[in-house]
């Protein structure tokens, strides 16, 4: 959106989780990344060495690892809720009355986050949620005295251009993912991840969504590497650098999301505008980057691509794909934990799939959340919409509600850790 084995993770010793022992858990999973190897879809060697070492900073993480499963017996909920809890739905307005439609959907609803921009698309004026660091502190507050839940406030803070928290409102400025790879040292990324997630807490914001794992393979990409958004063409560089981003911002107690899986770095077109199609120009190194951060145990949320690829799914694009999302991601690479789609709103899926297809497509794909920014169109009604199509959907025995249930509790599972 302009808008990412715990089990061995865990095993170390808090605080003292360095890059040399992520590398050394790695290699206790050789088997495992031997046979990925071997299906072609990874193909890492031994570059390491050429990127900067930096011990993990000490300070102990306030973010517990996310846990994969649970053997508690889990209580019973309102099916209202738990798509409620799926639903992140962008809106305007810079402070809120308790009549306005967000309030109403959290409380009524029981919607599970929200997501904050500095400018409404259309008609590019600052209508939308940012004016000074002390009224989006308010604002931010505001919103969760409403949920009985803890809500997921997003924010896209990748840094440089692509940040909602500018300098010119007052906040500290930031540098981008581009900046950060090209000086390719491992504590300069950790301090200014620091400053950015610093200014995230402070904030009330608990979800960044950043960073961005996107290789610039494709320089004159017109979403990713122009707008500075991509760390390298390097997939082991891209991997080293978003730890740090994500371990910068654990530290504050901030979650992170790493996009767009599975891969848009390589494309030629921006999939704000129309279906991009990268077939013939994306390669399985994209893919390098997920899974060495989640072998790290560091993936908190990823988000999707509206991106198309035949070699994937010769019939939808990867946001809408059950052998992209649930084949690759989950069962290939071994990713647990929550799905974001980028905004359904977009025109590469509104212009290409009704409202109904798209969002029963994307919730058999295994998305767990469903992101409507409110940006491109506007529409008040969005998340009453969605959860009357959804509930429709359980009805009519087109979804069934356990696969609802799977997205319900790794939703709250990730709340969990803020």
């Amino acid at each position: 959106m302009r808008l990412i084995d715990q089990e061995q993770v865990a095993e170390l010793p808090s605080g003292s989780r360095s890059r040399r022992d992520f590398l050394r858990l790695a290699g206790q999973s050789v088997a495992s990344t031997a046979l990925l190897a071997g299906c072609g879809l990874l193909q890492i060697d031994s570059r390491t060495a050429s990127t900067p070492m930096m011990e993990t900073p000490r300070a102990t993480s306030p973010l517990p690892p996310s846990p994969e499963s649970t053997t508690q017996e889990k209580p019973a909920v309102s099916l209202d809720v738990k798509i409620g809890q799926m639903l992140m739905v962008g809106f305007r307005g810079l402070e809120l009355a308790n009549d306005h439609f967000v309030v109403r959907d959290i409380w009524k609803h029981h919607l599970g986050g929200v997501v904050l921009f500095d400018y409404d698309v259309p008609t590019q004026q600052p209508v939308r949620n940012i004016e000074t660091p002390s009224q989006v502190k308010a604002l931010v507050a505001f919103l969760q005295s409403a949920s009985t839940k803890p809500l997921l406030v997003a924010i896209d803070h990748e840094g440089g251009i692509i940040t909602r928290l500018k300098a010119g409102h007052g906040f500290p400025p930031s540098v981008s993912h581009q900046y950060l790879g090209q000086i390719n040292n491992l504590t300069t990324t950790h301090e200014h991840a620091s400053r950015m997630a610093k200014t995230l807490k402070e904030l009330g914001i608990n979800l960044n969504l950043a960073p961005v794992v996107d290789l610039c393979v494709n320089p004159d990409n017109p979403i990713i590497a122009k707008y500075e958004r991509c760390f390298s063409a390097d997939p082991q560089l891209v991997t080293d650098h978003a730890l740090q981003f994500i371990r910068a911002h654990h530290e504050q107690g901030i979650l992170c999301t790493l996009k767009h899986f599975p891969g848009h770095g390589s494309s030629a077109q921006d999939s704000h505008l129309d279906l991009v199609d990268v077939t013939h120009i994306w390669s399985r190194a994209e893919l390098e980057p997920y899974a060495g951060i989640i072998q790290a145990g560091q993936a908190d949320a990823i988000m999707t691509a509206h991106v198309f690829n035949t070699n994937l799914d010769a019939q939808n694009p990867a946001t809408l794909s059950q052998a992209t999302i649930t084949g690759l991601l989950r069962e290939e690479l071994g990713y647990q934990g929550v799905i974001v789609s980028d905004d359904m709103q977009m025109r590469a899926i509104s212009q290409h799939y009704g409202f109904e297809a798209a969002i029963q497509r994307a919730i058999e794909a295994g998305v767990d959340i469903i992101a409507f920014a409110n940006n491109s169109v506007y529409e008040e009604d969005i998340a009453t919409r969605a959860i009357a199509l959804i509930k429709e959907l359980i009805q009519t025995g087109s979804i069934s509600e356990s696969r609802i249930d799977e997205s319900y509790w790794r939703i709250q599972r990730l709340k969990s850790r803020i």
